[in-house]
């Protein structure tokens, strides 16, 4: 099954920030033109990120995600606002709400974090009283932000100036992340590839993958050829060709039976090392491989998902990966797993992070962690990495691909 839309992961993150009845959830909508959020007058209704995919021309597909107040107070407000913060690692361009002129200052916060983060933002007062023309040009002298030469003046409630709004953000031109195709730029019209691709306990029922979807989907953008198999019938597949296959890809879990079956001089890799090497992680994920072999006994290891999902016996992360580290260095280290939109702020104690493809985050918030393993000083990996360094095939899996 492809999916008939462009995965959120691969979409342009617009988030909506401001303090508490700012109008956040009445632009989302507005912008929408759909009753997406909840609105009330009652301060704090956004209590968790809301998401809205949509077509933004000349953007392309984007993700609006409409945060809870950055003011928000008590416990349970703390958390609303550290899931706001959380927002922010993943958001190319941030709309700052605020519902009155003069309280623009209050939110100095906000406007340090866009600028630390370099992300790119707007300004947007929403206003009940009569909207002043607007004036939409971006100036040449923002540094690259999205500076108005006059303020963007909207009302969520009429719609007034939601177009201007729309086509200010169609000019902004996001920061630049490092990015590849997943497997495109290394084909050529007629290439056959093999997708080892196991049905097993852990494969979901009834579809593929969004890995092995996306895969497929930019093999096909290549004009390349792609072949599905299992690991019992690599063999039939590789005697069945006229040609020796210009690439084969595997599920990094079958790295040991599929290299076995496989002649040597048969390039190998991943979708994992695919993702890694997609979202611009792959070489810092290679250099901390090799910290694997230094892992001692009670070494803190931290597994990291970015997606959740319903854990099996022998799942990758919680029970495959440790096993491999086990048997490869014969200690015993200590593990903590984060999963979704956790990843720990404190990152000191862990000895290495190893941390899936990715696939179900943006390039933002997977660089995010890359940097923040980078500035605590801690190697970071990744699935496929680790795995094909433990099964000493990791240069035939990234050769060609770095």
């Amino acid at each position: 099954m492809i999916p008939q839309t462009t995965p959120r992961s691969e979409r342009l993150h617009i988030g909506i920030f401001g303090k508490r009845n700012a109008g956040k959830s009445s632009l989302l909508n507005a912008i929408t033109g759909q009753n997406v959020a909840v609105i009330s007058p009652v301060k704090g209704t956004t209590t968790d990120p809301v998401f809205k995919t949509m077509e933004l021309l000349p953007l392309g597909p984007v993700v609006f995600i409409d945060t809870p107040g950055f003011d928000d107070e008590g416990e349970l407000g703390e958390l609303r606002v550290e899931k706001t913060r959380n927002i922010l690692r993943k958001t190319d361009i941030a709309i700052l709400v605020v519902d009155d002129a003069s309280s623009l200052e209050a939110n100095c916060e906000l406007i340090a974090m866009f600028d630390i983060a370099d992300v790119k933002y707007i300004t947007v007062y929403n206003k009940r009283e009569p909207i002043p023309p607007v004036d939409t040009a971006v100036s040449a002298e923002d540094n690259g932000y999205a500076r108005l030469s006059h303020p963007l003046y909207v009302n969520a409630a009429t719609g007034e100036n939601i177009d201007a709004l729309k086509n200010l953000l169609a000019q902004i031109k996001p920061a630049t992340h490092p990015s590849h195709p997943l497997v495109a730029d290394i084909l050529c019209p007629n290439d056959t590839v093999i997708l080892v691709t196991p049905i097993d306990e852990s494969a979901p029922k009834g579809r593929l993958i969004l890995p092995q979807q996306q895969v497929i989907r930019d093999i096909l953008a290549a004009r390349a050829i792609p072949i599905l198999t299992q690991t019992e019938e690599l063999s039939a597949a590789l005697a069945s060709l006229r040609h020796p296959p210009k690439l084969v890809i595997t599920d990094s879990q079958a790295f040991k039976q599929v290299a076995a079956i496989l002649p040597p001089d048969t390039p190998l890799t991943s979708f994992s090392i695919l993702f890694a090497r997609h979202k611009g992680v792959l070489h810092q994920a290679v250099q901390g491989a090799r910290t694997i072999d230094n892992i001692r006994t009670d070494d803190n290891i931290l597994i990291s998902e970015g997606c959740t999902h319903h854990r099996q016996c022998d799942d990758i992360g919680t029970v495959k990966i440790p096993r491999g580290i086990e048997a490869h260095t014969g200690a015993k280290p200590i593990y903590t797993f984060s999963s979704g939109g956790e990843f720990p702020q404190e990152l000191s104690r862990f000895k290495l992070i190893i941390h899936c493809g990715g696939c179900m985050l943006n390039n933002r918030e997977m660089l995010y962690r890359q940097n923040a393993a980078q500035a605590a000083g801690i190697p970071i990996t990744n699935f496929g990495v680790a795995l094909s360094h433990m099964q000493g095939i990791l240069r035939r899996c990234v050769a060609g691909i770095m």
